[in-house]
């Protein structure tokens, strides 16, 4: 499996088409074929490289099942290095060329906002592995996602600040889409929850020192925590400079801090950060009845036993994409755009990584708040936080 889609990734990144050949040419019929663009390198690679391996792990399983309704599934792998310029590009290619069923990514908020409209328009099923709220909020048509939403975040963030006694804040965020969604939903639930913004920051995604912003953040009386909204590398540079120039209040980070890579990259820095996710970083913790439990376990153990590498919320969101993809599909019946479209907005109780999906023409993210925990480091692990 892991050679097969070490080949996969191999033609990605030279532009090229992802196709097993064999096994659809084995099952004597025409496959169905799904698009994905992930940033399997450059800067957001703890995105889109576990999003990449997800994907093609849980199409090999399905058509060594015997595919869907009788035919294998086929996935077309586009590497997008996380530029929206080349994700505009990509999903044009899976559009008018490939002729893909539906395409699930990009790995982040502005790659997807660049093709939204795009899919809209051709009446391609576009599911995002990105978070930010703007991807579906207002709802197109053909656009879903599966990370939950960035007010639900900020909710449970808000809700623990509370339990903690904590009402003035400094907010930093990265400036890229998600950073940008974040910082709007922290504004606008400040208000009605009662929180004091007394620093506001953005910063350049691509810094790798941010001592200039907290030194002025350690530097304002009365901030009593840190909100950082952001992915790689600040993630981790927030929690070392806080360190560094002795900034001792809680650091909160949004729910893209969700893979172990980023606690390493922080180091002892990244003890006590809390943060809203999804239960599978902390499924040996969850009790045998959680309605999660037994999916959340079968992904960590089978993608973990494949890669060798500590399963992420991330590659998550990509599987609970192709899962939507492919259970609206056997619901449709054919590879049909339109019935398959139809069917993922109808999807309900439907068990996936990030939570329990209960899809809806109003809703195309289909979670609500307990999709969420509240987790924290602890001797370099994540485990669920507790008052």
């Amino acid at each position: 499996m892991k050679k097969t889609l070490f080949a996969l990734l191999g033609l990605a990144l030279a532009g090229a088409p992802c196709i097993v050949q064999d096994a659809f040419a084995a099952a004597g019929g025409k496959p169905v074929r799904i698009g994905a663009i992930f940033s399997v390198t450059g800067p957001a690679s703890f995105l889109g490289a576990p999003e990449a391996k997800t994907a093609q792990m849980f199409i090999d399983k399905l058509n060594a099942a015997g595919g869907i309704n009788g035919q294998k599934l086929e996935l077309v792998l586009k590497d997008s290095g996380g530029s929206p310029e080349k994700a505009v590009s990509f999903a044009k290619q899976l559009i008018e060329e490939e002729k893909v069923l539906a395409i699930i990514g990009p790995s982040t908020s502005g790659e997807t906002m660049q093709i939204k409209k795009l899919c809209e328009e051709n009446q391609m099923i576009l599911v995002s592995c990105a978070a930010a709220e703007v991807i579906v909020n207002p709802v197109a048509k053909y656009v879903f996602k599966t990370p939950q939403k960035d007010s639900q975040a900020v909710t449970w963030i808000f809700r623990t600040m509370k339990d903690k006694g904590i009402s003035k804040i400094a907010v930093l965020t990265g400036n890229d889409g998600f950073g940008a969604a974040g910082k709007k939903q922290l504004e606008e639930i400040a208000k009605t929850d009662g929180m004091e913004i007394l620093v506001n920051e953005v910063y350049d995604k691509a810094a790798t020192d941010l001592t200039d912003i907290l030194t002025k953040v350690k530097g304002t009386p009365g901030v009593q925590a840190v909100v950082n909204w952001s992915i790689v590398p600040a993630q981790s540079i927030v929690a070392k400079n806080m360190k560094q120039i002795g900034l001792d209040v809680p650091l909160f980070q949004s729910h893209g801090f969700g893979n172990r890579k980023y606690v390493e990259q922080a180091g002892v820095a990244a003890e006590g950060i809390l943060f809203p996710a999804g239960r599978l970083l902390v499924v040996d913790d969850l009790p045998r009845s959680h309605p999660q439990k037994k999916l959340l376990a079968s992904y960590k153990k089978d993608y973990e036993a494949a890669y060798k590498e500590d399963v992420s919320t991330f590659g998550g969101h990509a599987y609970d994409a192709i899962l939507i993809v492919t259970e609206a599909l056997k619901k449709a019946g054919k590879p049909e755009s339109g019935a398959v479209r139809d069917a993922i907005e109808s999807l309900q109780g439907l068990v996936g990584t990030a939570g329990i999906y209960n899809m809806s023409p109003t809703d195309h993210t289909g979670l609500d708040l307990s999709a969420f925990e509240m987790l924290t480091v602890k001797k370099g692990k994540f485990t669920i936080y507790k008052k």
